[in-house]
């Protein structure tokens, strides 16, 4: 039996592209008229208008042409700015117009000048646009438009689809209220309102369906996609404050995203957690085990800053969910401030400002040192120490360098052997270690018995690495003459909240409220890579920079499924996925495997055709962890 075609009605401003045409226009012809903005808010309340079914078609697209004078030459530039404004979401899915070109229409009450330069491109067959046309005079000016077309009278849509006869079902993809009344008027199966890039509560009001995307029609339809799952049903929960750039590039790829400016407390979390797929934090949100517990749909998590301590890892490991961090973006921002801290705090520039703030003037020379020719001690020499390690010694200083781990020496630096050499030969000590355990109070009361007799501490790297107590002590006593301190043992969850240490009103002491990395440049470095290994892994499965899951950057799947497995490292995985799909006669088009000491992951591209039944024998296997399908 043969199966009934399909036909998609498919409308253009604020569907096909994001904007109206006509507001883009507006800043094409209008250009120079010092009237601009207030005509652009006439135009934009006259096509809302027109959009809501309040205001007569024809009399809609009279009033903005004749606010508008616009010209012929105008409209090649409006096709040109439009091609760059296609949906998002229609843009991931351009497969879906090549192959369903010959019953895919563009059915729009705006104009054919326009219109057909940007959807041609897509694959959309020229004869299937219907649309208004302009009229101009010899002068290339627009006097009008063809009032003969039924797309320029109210209920036009449905008069020309009715024109089509078309033999099938047909399906309506559309913001405006004149997408309605082609279901209004019978011709029409479905009609899904579009909201990726507006909402109208007249045209919600009337809808079959909300379709947030493109990628949520295709998916309600069981039509080909380039995704297993629509994006918008993808919730994606960002804390602290990051970046606006994190939000416009995940809202772009068709995530669902909310955003709070402070964290989340951990009751607070594990409630607003249990729909989240992805989560983004900086460093003061705990992402602990009962937190864990409530992420039944968690995927990824994104730690937009270095540490990762603050992720309970292990948890997040066994339960298959990948964690992202950014270990280079802001790297400069905090060896520049350490590097100010240094230059400050020789100088003794904390009390000397304070005193000058209380209207002493104590000019002095006593207890101020240049920086040149001085021992700097770093301890922990990753992206931060290695770095800080080259500028300092530009600045005239001598390196040296403490690290667990073998570390290759840049420039002049000097490697300790151990943490004593260092502490005793140095005359500034910086921390720039990892927030793991065993870093717990690796500087305490025997470390600055160490130090020499006025040296110079800084802690820009985890608050627990230090005994606060000791280093309070040993500022009382002179034996630190000076210290700066980013972070803290316990930190305030938000800015509302009162900070409370043991080093508050010390003699030249700088206390920052974590914020070695909180520059303008390396918020938004980071708020850029963050969000792309996220979507590479959700998208590919990519776990390139994980922290805690092997390493892979795949290859971009091509006229495959994608099957993604996570499982605990035992024996004999690799073993039954094959022989499950060697069972079923599936043909292995690539694979990858990569383990570390907790769980192995797995990458699988088969061939498209495949028994559903395979599906649920590779989620049985045990000891899987979780079990995903790309497409």
């Amino acid at each position: 039996m043969q199966a009934t075609p399909k036909y998609f009605i498919i409308d253009f401003d604020s569907t096909f592209t994001k904007v109206e045409a006509f507001d883009v226009l507006a800043d094409i012809s209008l250009n120079g008229n010092p009237e601009k903005e207030s005509i652009k808010k006439q135009i934009a309340e006259i096509t809302n208008r027109g959009m809501d079914g309040s205001l007569a078609l024809r009399d809609s697209i009279e009033q903005r042409i004749k606010l508008l004078a616009p010209e012929k030459k105008h409209l090649n530039q409006l096709a040109h700015h439009l091609k760059e404004l296609v949906s998002e979401s229609f843009k991931r899915n351009k497969d879906f117009f090549s192959n369903n070109a010959d019953r895919i229409y563009i059915i729009s009450n705006g104009f054919r000048e326009f219109i057909a330069p940007v959807v041609t491109e897509y694959g959309v067959k020229d004869e299937n646009i219907l649309a208004n046309e302009f009229c101009f005079d010899d002068r290339g000016k627009i006097v009008g438009f063809d009032d003969s077309n039924p797309l320029a009278s109210n209920n036009g849509k449905a008069a020309q689809l009715k024109k089509l006869n078309l033999n099938g079902d047909v399906y309506v993809i559309g913001d405006g209220y004149t997408d309605y009344e082609i279901k209004h008027a019978g011709l029409a199966n479905k009609f899904y309102a579009f909201t990726e890039n507006v909402e109208r509560q007249k045209v919600l009001a009337n809808a079959d369906h909300i379709a947030p995307s493109l990628d949520e029609f295709l998916y309600l339809n069981k039509l080909n996609t380039n995704i297993s799952y629509p994006k918008n049903r993808i919730n994606v929960l960002l804390l602290e404050g990051v970046h606006p750039v994190a939000l416009e590039l995940m809202k772009a790829e068709g995530f669902t995203v909310e955003s709070f400016a402070a964290g989340l407390e951990e009751e607070e979390l594990c409630e607003k957690i249990k729909n989240v797929s992805v989560l983004g934090i900086r460093s003061k949100t705990q992402v602990t085990a009962k937190v864990l517990e409530n992420a039944n749909r968690l995927m990824a998590i994104g730690a937009f800053c270095i540490g990762t301590n603050q992720i309970d890892l292990s948890e997040a490991t066994k339960k298959g969910i990948a964690v992202f961090n950014a270990p280079f973006s802001n790297t400069r921002s905090v060896v520049e401030l350490a590097i100010a801290e240094m230059i400050l705090l020789m100088r003794n520039i904390p009390d000397k400002s304070n005193k000058m703030h209380q209207g002493k003037w104590d000019k002095s020379a006593k207890g101020s040192f240049e920086v040149r020719g001085k021992k700097l001690g770093i301890i922990g020499y990753g992206n931060i120490g290695a770095q800080l390690s080259v500028l300092a010694e530009n600045l005239g200083m001598k390196v040296f360098y403490f690290d667990a781990e073998e570390r290759l020496a840049l420039g002049n630096a000097t490697k300790c052997k151990t943490l004593k050499e260092l502490l005793t030969a140095v005359d500034v000590v910086t921390l720039h270690v990892d927030g793991r355990e065993r870093n717990a109070n690796m500087i305490g009361p025997n470390e600055f018995n160490l130090m020499k007799k006025g040296v110079i501490f800084l802690n820009l790297s985890r608050g627990h690495v230090v005994d606060v107590k000791a280093l309070r002590e040993n500022i009382l006593t002179g034996k630190v003459a000076g210290c700066a301190v980013d972070v803290f043992p316990y930190e305030p969850i938000s800015n509302d909240e009162e900070f409370v240490s043991e080093l508050r009103g010390l003699p030249n002491c700088i206390l920052t409220p974590h914020i070695g990395g909180s520059t303008l440049e390396a918020q938004e470095n980071i708020g850029s890579f963050v969000p792309g290994k996220l979507m590479d892994y959700i998208n590919t499965g990519s776990t390139s920079n994980s922290v805690n899951f092997p390493n892979l950057t795949l290859p971009v799947l091509e006229n495959a499924h994608r099957l993604i497995h996570v499982h605990n490292n035992v024996p004999g995985i690799l073993a039954k996925i094959n022989q499950i799909l060697a069972t079923h006669g599936i043909n292995i088009v690539g694979q990858y495997l990569k383990t570390n000491e907790q769980i192995g992951y797995v990458i699988t591209d088969i061939n498209k055709e495949y028994n559903k039944e395979v599906i649920k024998e590779l989620r049985a296997i045990p000891h899987t962890i979780k079990f995903r399908v790309l497409y």
